[in-house]
């Protein structure tokens, strides 16, 4: 197990909990769905296009979870999920339970384990969505972007299931274009990024779903605000 981490309460309601270096999550303690990092803003865009008429329970399968707070987006806007999270390091469940505890009856299961091992004690097509956003040095292991872990996924995915992942990567994308060779097995494509991430300025998040995604995934962002590649889009820029 590791050593405790960073946390720290920003104006005493938004929880921030550093891991390597990075605010890995925040959480707004009085309002859940305020999703305060801009790459979890687009995933919770695509949480809500899943099923949206009206809002339906979901069962998501969550790889890494720090403050958990997409798990705390689903069961606040959509009441009834059953979510599992899939987190190894033990200290640090210990510590967000103590200071940012999950709400009663969330609906929402903590796993002490890696996200490898512990897909494969996952039912057969159990999960209408998997959201991958685990990270080891600051990089998701290289494990959680093969295609063995995409084959996972595929089968406990649900038919017309969704896959999401958050990866931090820079030009030439070499991370990115490896998961997104592999999750084309899942059928549609979608990446999402921050202009300056797109050009090779700088390193950033870069979203990527695949199988089942509803359209206009990630919202309707500005394109000077953040870029989607769709189709051909996808093949060009990321070369899978």
């Amino acid at each position: 197990m590791t050593d405790p981490r960073q946390s720290a309460a920003v104006n005493d309601r938004v929880y921030v909990l550093e891991l390597d270096g990075m605010e890995q999550s925040a959480v707004d303690l009085d309002d859940p769905t305020h999703l305060v990092f801009d790459y979890m803003r687009r995933i919770g865009d695509l949480i809500d296009a899943l099923r949206p008429s009206p809002p339906a329970s979901i069962r998501a399968l969550h790889v890494g979870g720090a403050a958990m707070s997409l798990p705390r987006y689903v069961a606040a806007t959509r009441p009834g999920s059953a979510q599992i999270v899939l987190e190894p390091d033990e200290i640090l469940i210990a510590q967000v339970r103590v200071e940012a505890p999950l709400p009663r009856r969330s609906g929402i299961k903590v796993r002490a384990t890696d996200g490898a091992a512990g897909i494969r004690q996952v039912r057969d097509a159990s999960q209408d969505l998997v959201v991958l956003d685990a990270f080891d040095n600051a990089q998701v292991p290289t494990e959680l972007t093969s295609a063995a872990f995409v084959g996972e996924v595929s089968r406990v995915l649900v038919p017309g299931g969704a896959f999401v992942a958050n990866l931090v990567d820079r030009a030439p994308f070499a991370r990115v274009r490896s998961l997104v060779a592999a999750g084309r097995s899942l059928g549609r494509v979608v990446v999402g990024a921050e202009p300056p991430t797109v050009k090779g300025r700088r390193p950033g998040n870069i979203v990527v779903a695949c199988g089942g995604v509803p359209r206009a995934a990630f919202g309707s962002p500005s394109p000077l605000e953040y870029r989607i590649f769709e189709g051909k889009a996808v093949r060009d820029t990321f070369g899978a």
